[in-house]
């Protein structure tokens, strides 16, 4: 994701395929560049935040029932996918030392996103539904394959086949790579 001048902030996914579904990015609190991204008129309350969550383990942070909690740095970065401007946020459920320490938000297709996007009113953006369904009468978060839907010219792909695609896309021209990683 791009941030400011052409700078690139590496951010990591499991679902390449929702990318054009993402509304927001979320840095590890220990992030290197929280400092750097804060605006300030967004420094207290951003320092307040880190203060209040590190006493927490990471055990605590990633725990799957409990509440995520975030806080908005003031700035914004570009999707370069489909050049979409993106709040940068900072969340207690980001692991500095997994996948980079920033993940990209995608509501309609990621249960905590979800629960983080209605919590803090950020935007939910559906780009994958049911396979034969023409309708959004299906309940989201929607977390299984499917067609892409407002997805530009990746519309339409199955989403193993679009996860192929996007990745050769973003692949050629430097904007992204894939990757397994094991925790």
């Amino acid at each position: 994701m791009c941030i400011r001048d052409s700078t690139y902030l590496p951010v990591f996914t499991t679902r390449v395929d929702t990318i054009f579904g993402v509304t927001a990015l979320v840095l590890a609190p220990e992030h290197p560049l929280v400092n750097v991204l804060t605006t300030e008129e967004n420094k207290e309350k951003v320092k307040k935040y880190i203060e209040k969550i590190k006493h927490k383990s990471e055990f605590e942070r990633t725990k799957l029932e409990k509440k995520r909690t975030g806080v908005f740095t003031g700035s914004y970065c570009i999707n370069p996918i489909n050049e979409e401007k993106i709040p940068i946020w900072i969340g207690d459920y980001v692991i500095g030392s997994y996948g980079g320490g920033a993940v990209m938000v995608v509501p309609a297709h990621d249960k905590r996103d979800y629960e983080f996007a209605k919590r803090y009113g950020l935007k939910i953006k559906e780009v994958v539904r049911p396979k034969n369904q023409k309708s959004n009468k299906h309940s989201l978060p929607f977390v299984e394959d499917g067609i892409l839907v407002n997805s530009g010219e990746f519309s339409g792909l199955s989403s193993l086949k679009a996860r192929e695609k996007i990745t050769l896309w973003l692949e050629k021209r430097g904007l992204g790579r894939k990757s397994v990683q094991y925790k």
